[in-house]
């Protein structure tokens, strides 16, 4: 039987849909929905529709799948639309800005008793579940998580909400661990799931951004759990060496790592780390839970839950706006923002479960502390 499967939000990442969809057996796209011309490329399937509104699409077309990939601020209408239409949602991350958007998108789940996954495609890692494993049976001390990348002028250009907390009076949401580096947060905060240490209680936060954006581009957050188990993500995107994206796990075994974007990994004892082959994709995983309710859906909006409570946490409107670093703390190099040295301090957070301004940094702010909302 042919799942039909429209994408709404077809530019831009879309089009990283539109190669996946093509790639798969037992699946048609029938429609796209984007308010701006569809990029060529890849190509528009024979017999696929446009459209430029999704509530049209939805009306006319009533696919079974759709997978939702616009602007983070704009995802609880669209997935509510998507889902009291009879679908089945694939909803990019991060899914929901707040808190009461989840409580929102879950009543709406539960009212339709429909399906919603959420985009962290990094949680159907096979290396990601052989730590899960290896972390239940262990007593966990400590998580932190460490990524440097760099982004350049252009990356704060590709879109009206790049880099900003508002638009037109509407609050939206980006910065390095809730949108690009999301994934280092939603891995660590699984992992502690795994070694059975509960949500995060409360949170110690310093934003720091190199250029004149809203959005911070470097970040330290230290998150308290149920347990009293700490996680501290320190990320940038104004980086040195490229660091992907690590998930470093002290236990009474040792220490753990997982590079999450390459799903390489290293249990305690083992010298080096090594490629762990094979993913569940998440549509695939919908697909397979459409026709057999029992497989249990990898990235549920559930699950997301205490993702969302670190980002409403640092995002909100009264949270005070990142630090401008000084310029003498920048360089800019053809329209990349570095901060010399700031890969040092990343690892130096993260083997110390410290801040930069506990750490004596010379450019550090103090950190402001509020508990999330709940």
């Amino acid at each position: 039987m042919t799942t039909t499967v429209a994408l709404i939000g077809a530019n831009g990442h879309g089009r990283h849909h539109r190669r996946h969809l093509a790639t798969l057996g037992g699946v048609r796209l029938v429609a796209l929905a984007d308010p701006r011309p569809i990029e060529p490329d890849p190509p528009v399937p024979d017999g696929v529709e446009v459209f430029t509104d999704h509530r049209e699409l939805l009306a006319k077309i009533e696919p079974d799948v759709v997978v939702i990939c616009t602007p983070p601020h704009t995802h609880v209408p669209i997935a509510a639309d998507a889902l009291r239409a009879g679908a089945d949602v694939l909803l990019e991350k991060p899914p929901v800005q707040t808190l009461a958007e989840h409580r929102e998108l879950t009543a709406v789940l539960a009212e339709t008793g429909r399906a919603c996954q959420v985009g962290f495609q990094a949680l159907g890692s096979h290396a990601a579940a052989r730590l899960w494993d290896a972390v239940a049976r262990e007593s966990v001390t400590g998580i932190a998580a460490v990524a440097s990348w760099q982004r350049d002028d252009a990356y704060y250009a590709r879109a009206p909400w790049a880099g900003r907390r508002s638009v037109g009076g509407r609050p939206v949401i980006d910065g390095a661990l809730v949108n690009p580096l999301a994934h280092a947060v939603m891995q660590s905060l699984a992992t502690a799931a795994a070694a059975g240490a509960g949500g995060p209680v409360a949170c110690e936060a310093e934003r720091y951004r190199t250029r004149p954006i809203e959005a911070d581009d470097t970040a330290f957050a230290r998150l308290t759990l149920e347990s009293g188990l700490r996680i501290l993500a320190a990320v940038t995107l104004a980086g040195e060496d490229f660091i992907a994206g690590e998930i470093i796990v002290d236990g009474t075994a040792g220490r753990a790592v997982l590079e999450y974007p390459t799903d390489r990994l290293a249990l305690p004892g083992e010298p080096e780390l090594r490629e762990v082959a094979g993913r569940t994709g998440l549509l695939e995983n919908l697909l397979a839970h459409r026709a057999d309710p029992s497989v249990p859906l990898l990235a549920p909006l559930s699950r997301t839950e205490p993702f969302t409570a670190v980002v409403e946490w640092l995002t909100a409107p009264d949270v005070p706006p990142p630090v401008l670093l000084d310029p003498r703390h920048v360089e800019d190099h053809d329209g990349i923002r570095v901060v010399p040295g700031i890969n040092a301090v990343l690892r130096r957070c993260a083997q110390e479960m410290a801040l930069p301004s506990e750490l004596g940094v010379t450019w550090a702010a103090p950190p402001y502390r509020r508990p999330p909302a709940r």
